[in-house]
């Protein structure tokens, strides 16, 4: 068990976004005129499995050539004074790009591979170029069934929100960045959060409700300024010369 404090960074598309990693949000819930349901769904998946890994291997790419921002860097830079957990609903590894060494990705991640029969079957190494690497109709796992991408579509369980809800329950310090709380079961987590811990909302249109709780610190900006402001605020908080 670590001494240092804990803090829990929950991280959403907002943060990527940054890093010209557009949401759904932004396009306005289309992809090539496709709804996201179509393309991000497990109905979609059954209806017309190669637009899914059409998307995915398009997502792939653009994860490849996206950078972490500020924002990344300092939550990871955070490592070196606190203890750090990552909470993602992102699927890139751009947290990990920065330099992040505690991520657990809730809705999975764009590098890994699953049988669509078979959860037990994850597969980070089959796509070994992730520019390149594409998923595709007849792809088979080992037992023979088709591959997809280990993402967590809306129709989906979470399987990793238990695991999360723990991480969240024994932080010092919760810092939501990137993420509006409105889609559950992630927003959830915030109910987890212990009596006494610090809360910090970084996102550039804050709801009113939270703005004038007295419960959470809002800061209304993106997340690469607010998550360095909010680091500072926490080294300045912990006495810690960084």
């Amino acid at each position: 068990m670590s001494d240092l404090p804990k803090i829990v960074v929950l991280s959403g598309a907002g943060i990527s976004a940054e890093s010209g990693l557009l949401t759904f949000r932004d396009s306005g819930g289309l992809w090539e005129g496709y709804n996201v349901e179509q393309v991000a769904s497990i109905d979609g998946w059954y209806e017309n499995p190669k637009l899914v890994l059409d998307f995915y291997n398009m997502r792939r790419k653009q994860a490849f050539d996206a950078v972490p921002n500020q924002g990344h860097t300092s939550i990871a830079e955070l490592e070196q004074f606190f203890d750090v957990h990552v909470i993602t609903q992102n699927v890139d590894d751009l947290h990990e790009k920065a330099g992040s060494t505690k991520v657990l990705h809730l809705h999975g991640k764009l590098r890994e591979v699953k049988s669509e029969h078979d959860d037990s079957y994850i597969d980070d190494s089959y796509i070994i170029d992730i520019r390149d690497g594409e998923i595709n109709v007849g792809d088979l796992c080992p037992n023979g069934h088709q591959l997809r991408p280990n993402i967590v579509w809306f129709g989906e369980m979470v399987p990793a929100i238990e695991q999360a809800a723990k991480i969240v329950s024994t932080a010092d310090v919760l810092i939501v960045v990137g993420t509006s709380l409105v889609v559950y079961p992630a927003a959830g987590l915030v109910d987890y959060v212990p009596n006494g811990a610090k809360i910090y909302l970084v996102d550039p249109n804050p709801p009113i409700h939270l703005q004038k709780s007295s419960f959470v610190t809002c800061f209304a900006e993106s997340a690469s300024t607010g998550m360095q402001k909010i680091k500072q605020s926490l080294l300045k908080e912990f006495n810690i010369n960084g």
